[in-house]
Formats: C-alpha cells, structure tokens, sequence
C-alpha cells in the first residue's frame, strides 16, 4: 500500500487519460492520492477529483507563485472550502524567492494568513520553499511556539535546515528527482531522514523519475521512488512502504484501518509482540509517544496465547526465511516467560534463530532465577541497561522493583554470559550517560555491547 502526498493530477497535463492514471496508480498499489491545490481554481477542481475518484484527497491554498492574488476575501473562501468532504490539509503555501513570481511581502503575507488558517482548523500544512533560506521556519516558529503538524514537500535545504525541520516536528518528503543519477548529495541528505518521519510523493506531473525523465510524472511512479529508499535507507520495500503509509495516514487521517500486530516484519527478520505490560516507565520510551514502530501498531487489545502466536507466524511468513525471530514487542516479554518457552521451543525445531529483548528483570518478574530456563531456546539475549548508574537508574528508567532493580539486571547479564547465551547489552546516547562506562560495565559481564540512539526504534 502506498501514499503519493502530493501531486496536481488536476493540471491539465491529465485532462488526455485522467482515468487511466488513476487505474494504473490503483494497480501499483497506490491506496491514497492527496490533490494539492496551488490556486482557487486548482483547488476547486481538486474538490471534484477528490468527488469522483475514490483514492483522491484534497489539499486546498495557493501557490507563493499566486500569493498576491491572496486577499481576506478570498481566505475566507478558502475557509469556507475546508468543509469539503476530503480536505485534509493546507497547501501548498510557503515562499518562493526562486522566481518571485509574487512580491516577497505579499508572499509573506499570504502565507502567514494559511499557515493561521490551517492551525484554526486544525490541519496539518502542505509547505513549499525554495531559496527562501530559513525565513518560512524563522516565521513558523514566531507565529506558533509549540510543534507544527505538517510536511515539508520537495524538500531542497540543506543539513542544518533539514534538522530544524525535524526539531519543529514536520515531517519531510523528497520527489523523485531523488532518483536521478546526478542526486548523490540529495541522497546523502536524505538518509538523515527519521523514517518515522518520511513520506512519499511525486509532485506529478513534474519530475518524473530517471528512467522517465523529461517525461509526465504520475502516480504509479511511486514505486520507483520506493525502490530508491530502500537503497537509502537498507530497509526492505514493505518497510517502506509499511512506514510512510503509517505516516501519511497520521498526518492527514486518511481513515486507513492499522489493526495490532503480533507478528510483525522488519528488515530481514521476525518480531513477537506478546504483551503490554512492561515493568520500567522509562522516561524516554517510545510507548510515551506511539504505539507504533516501524508503521506496526503494536498496542495490543489482549494477550495472545502460544498457540495463536505460533498460528501468527506461520500466517505471516515462514522463519526459515528469517534471519532471527525476536521476542521484542511494545512490553516486557519475560512477564510471560512460559510463552517464550513454548514458543522458542516450536521456533528451534524448524532451526531458526531465536532472540530476546529485554529489560533484564526476568528474575524479578518471575520470583526465581530463570536464565536456565532459556538455554537451548534462546540463541541471544539483548538486554536494555540503558544508563551507567544505579542511580541513573532509578531517575529515569523507574522500575517497578525498586532501587535493587539495577543490580539484579547486572546478575542477569552475568547468569546469561555464565549459561553460554549470547549476550549484548545496549544503551542509549542519552546526554547524562557516560558511554565509555556503559561499554566497560558490558565489557566486564563478559557481554558484547551496542550503542543505541534517541528516538531510534526497531
């Protein structure tokens, strides 16, 4: 399933075969097309796309090109049109100091009013700017303090401008220009993208991709940009695609259904999410954000049996497949340690790989030692230490066993080393962690050690 978040399928490039671009794009598996408008009148034609085409969504403003034609009467037409069934976002507006085909002032004006406009309704903004510096996010964040909800489209800044971007909570989205052969540095700046927060679009009918180019861009060629990701990224392609439909339908509420997942895929290997419960509140976890990793919602509605999870598996896809199948979900597993027995038990019979995320409180958790336990089920235990101190600890992981819990994640570790399991510990580069120390601590448990980075995930 893909989400093309930007096109003018509205332009009269289309008016010869409109239908058929649609068709193709459904058979290329394109679930959702956002209509931007960049005038009244493209927007009111986007309106009756988004009427007659099932896939089609709008967005409705004007253009910096247009931005003198912005008066207050024509704002409040634009404020009218967001009632339309379909509309889910403002845009494009922004600055374009490339062309000026607008007074700077006027464009400044214009896009101060729908930026305003968009925050009344409470919907996400659709941005263009080009050679326009830093101005557009010097006035976002002096009209609005708090995050933006919205994307930065064909993104073309530079290293410093994309991570404003990201600090100011926008989502970023790059054309299929990315696929050109002369786009190395655009590439390298695009793999500094969070994946989280990337999305898909072909600003059709331009910008066709390489094995296009020169020609009309459309819908359909998606997929080529697709493919360009997962170079860029080392994701697999249902990655992708999984990831930025996730996205695009949190942006703009597309009302894709994203049901929760125990089973789930990611990159070459096979995740088992078995329970909500985790013993840690840790201040920087992900479960106080999203439920989702990776475009999989992981928030459960009950706890599955072994039964059902090995079913899951079995449906999803075949371990032999997989590099590893991992017990890492959106809580602690070791709370159902019975179930990871039986079902790595089931695992090892086909020869596959089994690995554990955890947290370390087995023990805990289970009122007895339960390294022993894992021993020719489990081929590798990643426990989550996180911090260098006790102390560190107890501040910011918060575990529900109280201030011994920290020492008895260090027993664990060691009793995993002793039991000849495969053992890695990680942490995070969290500001007040000492890595070095981190690593040492890892070092001397006789454990193997990952750094893992902030907001990271999957």
């Amino acid at each position: 399933m893909l989400i093309d978040t930007h096109c003018h399928l509205d332009f009269k490039d289309f008016d010869p075969d409109r239908d058929s671009v649609i068709d193709k794009a459904k058979k290329a598996g394109v679930a959702r097309i956002i209509n931007v408008g960049s005038s009244m009148e493209g927007t009111l034609r986007s309106i009756e796309l988004a009427k007659k085409y099932d896939i089609v969504y709008v967005s409705i403003g004007v253009h910096p090109h247009d931005a003198k034609t912005v008066t207050d009467k024509v704002l409040a037409d634009f404020r009218a049109l967001s009632k339309e069934k379909k509309v889910v976002a403002i845009g494009e507006v922004g600055l374009d100091y490339f062309r000026n085909l607008s007074p700077k002032e006027d464009q400044i004006s214009a896009f101060k009013k729908f930026a305003h406009l968009a925050w009344d309704l409470n919907l996400p903004l659709i941005l263009h700017a080009r050679e326009c510096g830093r101005e557009i996010l010097d006035i976002l964040k002096k009209e609005k303090k708090d995050k933006i909800s919205g994307v930065m489209h064909c993104f073309s800044g530079d290293k410093d401008i994309l991570k404003e971007c990201l600090d100011m909570g926008l989502y970023v989205s790059f054309t299929c220009n990315l696929t050109f052969k002369n786009a190395k540095a655009l590439r390298e700046l695009a793999r500094q993208v969070p994946v989280e927060r990337l999305l898909l679009e072909t600003d059709s009918p331009f910008l066709a991709p390489q094995e296009f180019r020169g020609k009309r861009n459309e819908p359909s060629y998606l997929t080529y940009l697709v493919d360009e990701w997962v170079k860029v990224l080392g994701l697999s392609k249902e990655d992708v695609e999984r990831i930025t439909t996730h996205n695009a339908n949190n942006l703009f509420k597309l009302g894709l259904g994203e049901t929760s997942k125990i089973v789930y895929p990611i990159r070459n290997s096979l995740y088992l999410n078995i329970t909500n419960v985790c013993t840690n509140a840790c201040d920087f976890c992900i479960r106080n954000q999203t439920p989702f990793v990776k475009g999989h919602n992981l928030r459960l509605d009950r706890e599955p049996s072994a039964e059902e999870i090995l079913e899951a598996i079995k449906n999803q896809i075949t371990p032999r497949g997989c590099e590893a199948v991992v017990f890492c979900g959106y809580g602690e597993p070791t709370v159902r340690l019975e179930v990871v027995k039986t079902v790595a038990k089931e695992l090892k019979r086909t020869g596959v790989k089994v690995r554990l995320v955890t947290n370390g409180h087995g023990d805990l958790i289970n009122s007895r030692p339960t390294v022993r336990e894992l021993v020719g089920l489990v081929d590798k235990v990643s426990v989550s230490l996180d911090v260098d101190s006790e102390d560190k600890y107890n501040k910011i992981c918060k575990p529900e066993f109280g201030p011994q819990t920290y020492k008895r994640v260090l027993d664990f570790i060691k009793s995993c080393v002793e039991n000849k399991i495969e053992t890695e510990v990680t942490c995070l580069n969290l500001p007040e962690v000492d890595i070095k120390k981190c690593e040492n601590i890892a070092k001397s448990l006789g454990a193997t050690f990952r750094l893992r980075k902030l907001g990271v995930t999957g």
